[in-house]
């Protein structure tokens, strides 16, 4: 069969048979791409991990150091009191600035939701 005797079907045919084997060699490309780039992402976020949890350790320490130093002026109960009152202050203070964040940031997001309605 000579190619100015091939119809139109089978030229079609052919054509979408190449270029679905074109999007599979693609997407098997994009897996394996992806993978490669997990196993990278995997490594970090291990790393990552193990510093953070040195990092709670380290400061747990420097926090019963700091109590043990006070502890040499004022009783060790009230010491832990005192340390334990400013954590609480502090960390509440972090938490209300986050949700604060995230409320104006979950505005935001919903007005530009609605903006994006509206167009």
């Amino acid at each position: 069969m000579v190619a100015g005797d091939r119809s139109f079907s089978v030229i079609l045919q052919d054509i979408l048979r190449n270029f679905q084997e074109m999007i599979r060699a693609e997407v098997k490309l994009v897996k394996l791409e992806f993978r490669d780039e997990a196993a990278k992402a995997k490594h970090s976020v291990q790393l990552l991990g193990a510093g953070a949890v040195f990092a709670l350790f380290a400061t747990l320490f420097l926090l019963l150091s700091s109590m043990f130093a006070l502890a040499l002026v004022i009783p060790i109960w009230a010491a832990a009191l005192a340390l334990g009152g400013i954590l609480a202050i502090v960390g509440t203070a972090l938490l209300k600035a986050g949700l604060r964040h995230f409320r104006q940031f979950k505005e935001g997001a919903e007005s530009e939701w609605a903006k994006q309605q509206l167009r």
